[in-house]
C-alpha cells in the first residue's frame, strides 16, 4: 500500500464519521508550530520572520497537546521554525502518540541523527547487544563517529527523558528542494543536502518511517525532481509530497527587503503551476506520492477544486492562525471559533475568480489537498479511484541510473537562481 494500512484506515473511519454525522467542517491534519525558531533561512519561507524567533517565545507542552485534542484530527504535522529545537520535541510526539494520532516531524534534518543517537543510547539499556550491533552497522556507514559512538554506549544522560523511537505510527518528513546544489541554494547553507541524505540513511538502518517534503518554485528543474526521486527510492524512503511554491506575505516580504529580489521571478503563477506539473500524474504512478489522484490532476490543470483551509488549521504561539497557514488575517483563542468566525466564503478560487486578491496563484496542498480528500468537487468514480491509489501496492521502482548517487552529489554554488548572502563565486564540485 501507498500509506500503511492501519494509518489509512484509522483517516477513512475519520472522514466516514464526520461525514454520516454530515460535520459540515472539521479538521483533518493540524499544523502544530510550538515555536519558530530556525536554524536555517530558507528562500521562499517568511515564518521565521513574520513571528518573532525567539527561544522564549514557544508554546508549552500543555498547549500542543490540548491543541491536537481540541481539533481532534487524526494526523498532525509538527513544523515551524524547526521543530527539534523545541525543548519539549521528545515528550510532544510521545504524547501525541498516546492519543492515538500519526505524527510527522516535518525538519530540515539538521539535528535528526543527534536525536537519533540519543534514542540509540536509550537502547544500550533496554538491549546492549542489539544496541551495539546497530551501531557497528552505522559507524560502518559512516554515519556516526568514533566520538558519536563512544557516548551512545555511555547510555542516556536522563534515563527519565523521552526519546523519540521508531514507530509505525510516526514519520520523519525531510525537507527536500532538489539534489544537492539546488537544496543547499534554498536553505542558503552549504553541506545541508548532505546532512538530510545521512539522517535519511540513519533512519532507514534503524527502522523509522521517512518522508520527503518538496515545494516546487519557477527556478526549480522537474527534470531534477525525478532525479531525486529516483535517489530517494533507492534509499528505500517510504513516500513523498509535493507542492508548488506560493507568493504568500510574509515570504515576499522576506524575499524583498533581506534578498532584494522580485518574487515574481521565484513563486509560480497558477498557469506556470500547471505546466510545471504535466508530468505529476505520471510520478504518482512511479514514485510514492502521499495524498490524492485528485489533487495531482488538480496540480496538473485537469480539474478545478476549492479550498478547504479549515480542514488543515494551523496552531502557533499566537493561537489558531487565520484564515490558514500561508495567511495571516488573525489568530483566534480556539479551533471552534476560527471555524465560526472566519468568513470562509471570502477566500479561494471558484471558477478561476480570486475571492481575495492573496489567493489568486495558491494551488498548495494545505488548501487543496483536503478538497480532494473530502470530495468537494467531486466527479463521478472519484471515490473508487482515491481508493485504488491509496490501497494499491506501492509503485516498483524501475531502472536506476548507475551514477545516479554522484549525480545527487553535484556540488555547490551561490552564483545560480539566486544570491544566498555569500560573495557570488565560481561552481565548486564537492570533493
Amino acid at each position: 500500500m501507498r500509506f500503511p494500512l492501519p494509518l489509512t484506515a484509522k483517516i477513512a473511519a475519520y472522514i466516514i464519521g464526520h461525514k454520516i454525522r454530515r460535520t459540515e467542517k472539521f479538521a483533518t491534519v493540524l499544523q502544530l508550530e510550538p515555536l519558530h525558531t530556525c536554524n536555517l533561512t530558507c528562500t521562499g519561507c517568511g515564518r521565521i520572520r513574520e513571528y518573532s524567533t525567539s527561544l522564549k517565545d514557544m508554546m508549552s507542552l500543555e498547549d500542543c497537546l490540548g491543541a491536537a485534542a481540541e481539533c481532534n484530527a487524526p494526523m498532525v504535522s509538527i513544523c515551524g521554525g524547526e521543530p527539534l529545537i523545541y525543548p519539549h520535541i521528545e515528550a510532544l510526539v510521545q504524547g501525541l502518540l498516546e492519543q492515538k494520532r500519526i505524527v510527522y516531524i516535518c525538519t530540515n534534518a539538521m539535528f535528526m541523527r543527534k536525536k537519533m543517537r540519543e534514542y540509540l543510547a536509550s537502547e544500550y539499556v533496554r538491549d546492549r547487544g542489539a544496541a551495539e550491533a546497530t551501531l557497528q552497522k552505522l559507524l560502518q556507514a559512516e554515519l556516526v563517529s568514533e566520538k558519536d559512538a563512544a557516548e551512545v554506549r555511555k547510555g542516556p544522560k536522563d534515563t527519565a527523558k523521552a526519546v523519540i523511537s521508531p514507530s509505525k505510527w510516526m514519520y520523519w518528513n525531510v525537507h527536500l528542494d532538489g539534489l544537492e546544489r539546488t537544496h543547499d541554494l534554498i536553505v542558503e547553507r552549504e553541506g545541508v543536502f548532505k546532512e538530510c541524505i545521512f539522517a535519511i540513511r540513519m533512519a532507514k538502518i534503524l527502522g523509522y518511517q521517512v518522508a520527503t517534503n518538496t515545494t516546487i518554485y519557477k527556478e526549480t528543474d522537474m527534470g531534477e525532481i525525478e532525479q531525486m526521486f529516483d535517489f530517494l527510492t533507492t534509499l528505500e524512503v517510504d513516500g513523498h509530497t509535493i507542492s508548488p511554491g506560493y507568493e504568500y506575505d510574509a515570504a515576499k516580504k522576506d524575499m524583498m527587503k533581506r534578498l532584494n529580489l522580485d518574487p515574481e521571478n521565484f513563486f509560480l503563477t497558477r498557469k506556470k503551476t500547471v505546466e510545471k506539473f504535466q508530468k505529476v500524474e505520471e510520478w504518482g504512478k512511479t514514485y510514492t506520492l502521499f495524498g490524492t489522484p485528485i489533487y495531482l490532476e488538480f496540480l496538473a490543470g485537469k480539474r478545478e477544486l476549492t479550498c478547504s483551509a479549515w480542514a488543515i488549521p494551523t496552531r502557533n504561539i499566537r493561537g489558531w492562525k487565520a484564515p490558514c497557514y500561508l495567511m495571516t488575517d488573525g489568530h483566534f483563542a480556539s479551533y471552534a471559533e476560527l471555524l465560526e468566525k472566519v468568513q470562509w466564503e471570502n477566500y479561494g478560487v471558484v471558477n478561476g475568480v480570486a475571492r481575495d486578491a492573496r489567493c489568486e496563484n495558491c494551488m498548495v496542498h494545505c488548501g487543496y489537498e483536503p478538497s480532494a480528500m473530502l470530495g468537494d468537487n467531486a466527479k463521478p468514480g472519484d471515490t473508487w479511484k482515491n481508493i485504488r491509489f491509496n490501497f494499491a501496492p506501492r509503485p516498483k521502482p524501475g531502472p536506476v541510473d548507475p551514477d545516479i548517487e554522484e549525480k545527487a552529489y553535484n556540488g555547490v554554488t551561490v552564483g545560480k537562481g539566486h544570491l544566498t548572502g555569500k560573495k557570488e563565486t565560481p561552481d565548486v564540485v564537492a570533493a
